[in-house]
Order: structure tokens, then C-alpha cells, then sequence
């Protein structure tokens, strides 16, 4: 997630594959084989990497290490988006709803932070989704959390859709200062204040493993809670059908993470997907479209990596490759 531009020990895997029926003698081969590229993908992400997916059709299931608990990083922002929606529903808010943008809630982030440097900033919410799910932009996150009941109304949100093992608990700027040990302050006027050597610093820090922060249960979740989260938005069961068409044609335009699940997909593979980074974690989480129009979703996460960002971009990939042959059937 979130240091400036991102800012944006391998345990042992278990990896299992569950079947909606009985697995054929043919398939069982297929399921080695995955097991398998499973394995090998976790090896190199340099970490721990969990992984759950769900074909939607079908019901069969994969996972890898599917009931620890990850840093969700910006793949939080997905709840947020959906508490903020849920108020479009009950028409607290609405999408062309105008949005001050004052300079103390700015965040490090590549749009507002970066490019909207001169006061008067307003945004309608429908804007602060976009910049929040394609760009990342964690100005917007936050923008968007104060207006829909805080990490504690995203919290609630996902509750009431029957996911329990996910928690939003901080926002950015609230990650940033735990993350980095920052004063309570406006993030923005710390970073401000930094010169070049004590930036570099912070994004240097922004990449390793951060063993406090990996040892909190804030702002985590199971593989296993966000593939639930994902069908259940994917069915259409968490938002009316209108917005949930403008959730995941959003996530369909998410312009971060191009190494990570759709690197190695096939060409007529569609992906609607968020991606979160911060520390020793890289994440990317979505619905994938096969080209038959049959869909899976998946949730890959990898923590305590101390590889460069690449390789772990890649470990997801390889497991996002080997999760797609195996449902498209290939071998």
C-alpha cells in the first residue's frame, strides 16, 4: 500500500484443493500439479504466501495457507469502497456528491497529494472511489472513510455481509504513523519536513518486513475471508446489481500491480482486481473472467518478504498462472 508511491522464514505450505464433486482420477493429476507450482511460487516470493480462489460456477476451491492472517495493505480499500456504496444504497451519499479536500487529511499518494498541490480540492465521491481503486490514491481513502463511518463503518459493512475474519481498523495517515513510529500529526506536513536522505530512508523502510506490524491483527484478513468477500460482491450479493457493475468496472481499470495477477494470464483472461504494498507484504485480490465467461476470484497475499518487490510482484503471478490453468483446465 503506502509508502510514497507504493506507500505505493518460508513457513511450510498447506495446499488444498476442494471439490464441489468427487475428483475424477485425471483430475487428481491436475491437482498435484498445482500443489506443486504452489509450492514452488511460495519459494520464491521469499515469504509466506496465502492464497484463495474459487471458481463460481463450480464451487471448487484452492488454498494455500488460506486461514493465516496477512497486512491487507490497500486491498482494504475494496471494504471501504463497499461501506461507502452501501450509503449511495440508503441514500446518505451520493456518487455525484461533492467532496471537500482539505490539505491537512493529505497522504502521500500519486494524484491528490502529488499533482492537486493548491487549496480548493473537491471531488465528487464517485471520483474519490476511482483514484482510490485504479491509482491507489490513499488521499481519497481517506477522504472516502470520513465520510462513511471510518474504518469502523467498513468494519461493520463487512459484518453485515457475513465476512468475519477481515478488519479495518486505521486509516492511511493512522497506518502511516504506526508504521513508521511517525509524531500524531498531519502526515502530510511530516513528509513535508523530511529532507531527501531521511525520504529515502522511509522508502527504504516502506519495503522491508516490519515485525510489529506484522504481528498486529489490525487491518488483516484471511485469503479465505477476502475470496468470500470477493464472490460475495461478484454475485451481487453485497451491493444492488447497479453498484456493484460500478465497483467491479472500476476494479476492472486498476492501473497498479501489472506484475502481480495479470502477468502471466492469457490474453482474453479479464481481471477486475486491487492491489495493496507496505513492508514485507505484497498483495493482489480480484475476479478473474476466463475467456469461456466462467469466473473465478482469488486472493493472494505474501508476507515477511525481505525480495526485492519484483519477485514477489512475480510469486503472485506464478500462483495466479498455476490457479488459472487449473481451472481452464489446462495441464
Amino acid at each position: 500500500m503506502m509508502f510514497r508511491k507504493a506507500i505505493c522464514g518460508v513457513m511450510l505450505a498447506v495446499i488444498s484443493v476442494v471439490a464441489a464433486t468427487p475428483l475424477l482420477a485425471e483430475e487428481s493429476a491436475a491437482t498435484v500439479h498445482l500443489q506443486e507450482r504452489l509450492k514452488v511460487a511460495e519459494e520464491h516470493s521469499g515469504g509466506v504466501l496465502g492464497v484463495a480462489a474459487r471458481e463460481l460456477d463450480s464451487g471448487e476451491e484452492i488454498f494455500l495457507n488460506e486461514k493465516q492472517r496477512f497486512p491487507m495493505a490497500s486491498t482494504y480499500k475494496i471494504a471501504v469502497a463497499g461501506a461507502v456504496l452501501s450509503r449511495v444504497e440508503t441514500g446518505e451519499l451520493s456518487l455525484a456528491q461533492m467532496v471537500d479536500v482539505p490539505r491537512e487529511m493529505y497522504v502521500p499518494s500519486d494524484i491528490i497529494a502529488a499533482r492537486l498541490i493548491h487549496s480548493g480540492v473537491a471531488l465528487s465521491v464517485a471520483n474519490l472511489i476511482e483514484l482510490m481503486l485504479t491509482e491507489s490514491d490513499n488521499t481519497a481513502t481517506d477522504m472516502l472513510m470520513s465520510i462513511s463511518g471510518g474504518p469502523e463503518g467498513a468494519t461493520a459493512w463487512l459484518r453485515e455481509k457475513g465476512v468475519k475474519e477481515q478488519r479495518v481498523d486505521r486509516t492511511v495517515a493512522e497506518i502511516y504513523r504506526d508504521f513508521f513510529g511517525l509524531p500524531d500529526e498531519p502526515v502530510i506536513d511530516l513528509f513535508d519536513a523530511m529532507d531527501a536522505e531521511e525520504l529515502a530512508a522511509i522508502d527504504r523502510a516502506g519495503g522491508l518486513p516490519n515485525a510489529a506490524y506484522d504481528a498486529s491483527p489490525k487491518d488483516t484478513t484471511t485469503p479465505r475471508a477476502m475470496a468470500a468477500l470477493l464472490k460475495t460482491i461478484a454475485e451481487e450479493k453485497a451491493l444492488s446489481e447497479e453498484h456493484t457493475e460500478f465497483l467491479l468496472g472500476v476494479m476492472a481499470r486498476c492501473r497498479t500491480g501489472e506484475g502481480r495477477l495479470k502477468a502471466q494470464l492469457p490474453e482474453g483472461a479479464r481481471v477486475a482486481h486491487k492491489t495493496g504494498t507496505i513492508g514485507g507484504s505484497v498483495n493482489d485480490v480480484g475476479i478473474v473472467t476466463l475467456p469461456d465467461g466462467r469466473r473465478f476470484v482469488i486472493a493472494a497475499y505474501i508476507k515477511q518478504s525481505a525480495a526485492d518487490i519484483p519477485a514477489r510482484e512475480a510469486a503472485i503471478a506464478e500462483a495466479a498462472r498455476a490457479v488459472y490453468d487449473y481451472f481452464a483446465g489446462a495441464q
